[in-house]
């Protein structure tokens, strides 16, 4: 009961009842108070997704963790499409293609460039990159790209029976990986060696784990809707700056990413590349195969129109990092210059989103 004590369960519970005063972005201090509880409760949902990752192995804690994620951000999503208003018709477009760029560019690029430096090569399964790989074209095509191409609806649109098609074949592609993930080729998402690395360190109890699974839901609800709660300021400080306010999707979902991010960031620091990659690319899959079809049918059961076509410039830039990240996983392991090219992605869909 020790770890109830210290500051990764204090201080998440401390940002829920700031969260739950009203009182995060009602001024200058009060924001800068909320941003400082948003990065605690990451810090704190990292430590806890390690706890449980640990105690369940691989590849099942990178999966409770993504799924975790994807759930919150499909609330965030949906709540905010209800709410109403023109600009509501793109935000599950641009949030998931937001989340898809800072995966495959920032945190793959990020984990193999810090492996480059520190190990010069990591080595992986390919089986587990190709598996996952192959799941994300083929739900990125139909979701992202080949709305633009229908004739049903003009504009990046699908009607209503093409929305329904692509929901539930985005959830069956989607299960289908799950199972082959976790039951039927489990060993494609595993290396021995990464599964040694552990064995000198004691799993925690099922009280203990127990307490970091509940710690870590509140983790990720406190950043979803912290960061919810801190968009109109952050917003605002955008649009003083003259910056576009697609910007503040990015922002987003790059906090909504930090646990993710930051677990697959110490697993490369540790050699552990396989599930920094697991985690990664299992939390892209999650993230547009879960959302798509929840905010599809949302949509449909209120008749809310819904962009999912991106436009011509995100096509190029979403087609160059599925390349990028393709090639760089082909092999087997990865080196620096996989690392630095995804960062220079990175670099150039940021950029292009503040200077389109």
């Amino acid at each position: 009961m020790k770890s109830l004590l210290r500051w990764t369960a204090v201080l998440p519970v401390l940002s829920a009842l700031f969260y739950l005063s009203g009182k995060t972005g009602s001024s200058g201090f009060m924001t800068i108070v909320g941003i400082l509880f948003l990065i605690s409760s990451v810090l704190a949902a990292v430590h806890h997704a390690e706890i449980v990752a640990h105690k369940v192995g691989e590849p099942f804690g990178t999966i409770i963790l993504a799924v975790c994620i994807t759930i919150l951000e499909v609330s965030l999503i949906i709540s905010l499409m209800l709410a109403g208003g023109e600009h509501t018709r793109t935000y599950a477009r641009d949030t998931v293609f937001a989340a898809i760029m800072l995966i495959l560019n920032g945190i793959i690029g990020v984990c193999i460039w810090i492996g480059g430096v520190k190990y010069h090569e990591q080595f992986f399964a390919r089986t587990s990159a190709t598996t996952s790989l192959v799941s994300l074209v083929a739900i990125l095509v139909i979701t992202l790209i080949l709305p633009n191409y229908t004739t049903s609806i003009s504009g990046p649109y699908y009607s209503e029976s093409q929305l329904i098609f692509v929901s539930f074949a985005s959830l069956i592609i989607y299960s289908t990986f799950l199972m082959v993930q976790t039951v039927r080729h489990r060993n494609y998402f595993i290396i021995e060696g990464e599964e040694n690395k552990n064995i000198d360190t004691p799993k925690p109890s099922k009280l203990q784990t127990f307490i970091s699974l509940m710690v870590l839901i509140l983790c990720l609800a406190v950043v979803v809707f912290m960061a919810k709660a801190l968009s109109p300021p952050i917003e605002h400080t955008i649009k003083n700056f003259g910056a576009p306010q697609s910007l503040v999707g990015v922002l987003i979902a790059a906090v909504v990413l930090l646990p993710e991010g930051m677990a697959a960031i110490r697993a490369a620091r540790k050699n552990k590349i396989q599930s920094s990659l697991n985690l990664a690319l299992g939390s892209a899959l999650a993230s547009i195969g879960l959302t798509i079809p929840a905010v599809s049918m949302v949509c449909v059961f209120y008749d809310i129109p819904l962009v999912l076509g991106l436009d011509k410039k995100a096509i190029i830039l979403l087609l160059l990092s599925v390349f990028t990240v393709m090639l760089s996983l082909s092999r087997g392991k990865t080196n620096i210059l996989y690392g630095v090219v995804l960062l220079v992605n990175l670099a150039a869909y940021i950029f292009y989103v503040i200077v389109p």
